[in-house]
């Protein structure tokens, strides 16, 4: 099983003078998990496929703010 975000911790110095982030997140695409693509995968339907960016529901990546709470499914 594989996530789309990932964390890590950087080193806060004691000197910083802002507030340091104790955690910080990024995103991988699902393509870095698909080495080829297999046959007969899932597709959108065209009009979904327009709205999602791919035609292939296993390459679809929705981008969440990272301060708000996922929301999921298709964009509007």
């Amino acid at each position: 099983m594989f996530t789309l975000y990932k964390t890590w911790h950087p080193i806060a110095s004691p000197f910083d003078p802002c507030k340091p982030i104790l955690e910080k997140t990024f995103s991988t695409p699902p393509n870095l998990y698909i080495g080829f693509q297999p046959p007969n995968l899932p597709q959108f339907s065209p009009q979904e496929a327009l709205r999602a960016g791919t035609l292939w529901k296993a390459f679809y990546d929705p981008y969440f703010n990272p301060f708000e709470k996922a929301k999921g499914g298709l964009p509007r």
